[in-house]
């Protein structure tokens, strides 16, 4: 159909599609009285110079097999131990967290640190789709469509020195925001480390959205990184702080129940967890289950990477 009112509007007064699209969302929240933590007209114009470029983002060689996680599963089926332990208070209480403005910190082993606003880590990246598979250590699992820019490429914007040997990640910390922190659930902040070839390797990922849409809060937004063949809380989320350093960090996780979890977390169906049955998975919003695969299926790209290293000693 051709409009002929003039005159035409300029095109940055045209609503985005991702946004036009998600229309009825944002009614919905502001009738719940969500809207002053999820309606993108109260965002900065800062925050518009990169939410606007993810529904653009370009497809990439990396995929998987298989259908894709529904959105909507993927939103209400969480670990973020920050807003509870349940499955479902992420989603409940996420809304809280206010992801604009956001700042990320690059810290130690670097030539250029300093404190920058998201908006100007994010605009000397351009966003991929990544269809991931997420494998948690309890034993269920999805597959994300992911957006997002490698690690490395950040990584190498900051000049690692030849003293940075592991990158360290941290995530907010603010009580008011994240009500469980009120609790000694863990020693807050969630921290999380990756030796640097891994942090290098083109499979690890930044990402600040999925299906082509904001990352939502619970699932670790605005930013949150992604290691496809490792276990799901090894992808730190709402990431504050990013600190390259010599000596190998201790992990949250690790340091809560180091008999459990690892500081590599490889996916392993052959290293039991105490609690866990790894050989198998279920995959959410399928039936049954299905066989886990040693390194999440990306043992071609990543095997390399352990070489003489017994995982089921560093696991």
């Amino acid at each position: 159909m051709r409009a002929f009112c003039y005159p035409k509007p300029r095109s940055s007064e045209i609503t985005p599609r991702h946004l036009f699209e998600r229309r009825r969302e944002f009614l919905r929240q502001s009738a719940s009285g969500l809207a002053l933590a999820a309606a993108p007209a109260l965002w900065s114009a800062s925050a518009w110079s990169w939410t606007g470029r993810l529904g653009d983002a370009d497809p990439t060689e990396f995929t998987t097999e298989g259908d894709k996680t529904p959105k909507e599963a993927i939103k209400t089926y969480n670990n973020f131990f920050e807003f509870g332990t349940g499955k479902d208070d992420p989603h409940k209480n996420a809304h809280k967290l206010q992801t604009d403005p956001w700042s990320l910190e690059i810290s130690g082993e670097v030539e250029k640190s300093g404190t920058f606003g998201l908006e100007d880590v994010l605009k000397h990246h351009s966003f991929e789709e990544r269809i991931y598979r997420l494998r948690c250590v309890e034993a269920w699992s999805m597959v994300i469509p992911w957006v997002g820019f490698p690690l490395a490429d950040l990584l190498k914007r900051h000049e690692p020195t030849s003293r940075a040997k592991y990158a360290m990640f941290e995530t907010l910390h603010d009580p008011e925001q994240m009500p469980a922190q009120r609790r000694d659930i863990l020693d807050w902040p969630y921290r999380e480390g990756l030796r640097m070839d891994e942090a290098m390797h083109p499979l690890t990922i930044l990402a600040v959205g999925l299906y082509g849409d904001v990352l939502p809060n619970q699932n670790g937004a605005p930013i949150r990184l992604v290691v496809p063949w490792k276990y799901g809380y090894k992808s730190i989320k709402s990431i504050v702080r990013i600190h390259l350093q010599e000596k190998r960090p201790v992990s949250t996780w690790e340091a809560e129940r180091p008999n459990e979890y690892g500081f590599y977390a490889i996916v392993d169906p052959e290293v039991r967890h105490p609690r866990w049955h790894q050989a198998t998975e279920r995959r959410i919003g399928e039936d049954g289950r299905r066989r886990t695969e040693k390194f999440n299926g990306y043992g071609e790209h990543v095997a390399h990477l352990y070489e003489g290293m017994d995982l089921s000693e560093y696991r």
